[in-house]
């Protein structure tokens, strides 16, 4: 009896304690979840800037001064599957970009990462995450000295093509450059 009563008070002892444990945890402080984003720490308002690109889908209507990029600078540049490297192709439109945004330095500057649907979403969420650092370098190293270029990787999240062909998934691996005016100039 004595030997069962003291391992039945240990029990107890180790359940309350298991108990006080398991609340104390569940009421401790939380941080808020945060959106996969890089860059977007630090200087400014560029949290804001995040936030407002992804309200908007790349069909949407465009930000205030953003057609005018697209059409003049291009805002997008594709990549090969699996890679974040960027081709002639893709240079040669970013230099467009660093001209128009070397001639509109008011400009407000955010870089999105895409990638096709093959792959898991972390996968994708990193390629994408790759190929806007790759823009945002490349837009830094020519001359645009934008106080900060904050990045977003979106992964498989926004495609612009959903179909089984290689056309399509070619058309979903991208890094688009928005441009916004900031808004005390809007």
């Amino acid at each position: 009896m004595r030997l069962c009563g003291g391992f039945g008070r240990a029990g107890a002892l180790v359940g309350a304690f298991f108990l006080s444990s398991c609340l104390s945890a569940c009421l401790g402080p939380t941080t808020p979840p945060q959106e996969y984003s890089l860059g977007a720490a630090g200087a400014g308002d560029a949290g804001g800037l995040v936030a407002e690109a992804s309200a908007k889908v790349d069909t949407a209507a465009r930000p205030a001064g953003s057609a005018e990029f697209a059409a003049s600078a291009g805002d997008v540049v594709y990549f090969d599957g699996d890679s974040s490297e960027l081709s002639p192709a893709a240079k040669a439109t970013l230099s467009r970009q660093v001209r128009w945004l070397r001639a509109n330095p008011d400009y407000r500057i955010l870089v999105e990462g895409h990638a096709d649907e093959w792959g898991d979403s972390q996968h994708n969420l990193m390629l994408g995450a790759e190929r806007a650092v790759a823009v945002k370098t490349y837009l830094e190293n020519n001359g645009v000295h934008a106080a900060a270029i904050p990045t977003v990787s979106y992964g498989r999240e926004r495609l612009v093509a959903n179909c089984d062909a290689l056309s399509c998934r070619a058309r979903n691996r991208r890094a688009r450059t928005v441009v916004t005016l900031p808004p005390t100039l809007r």
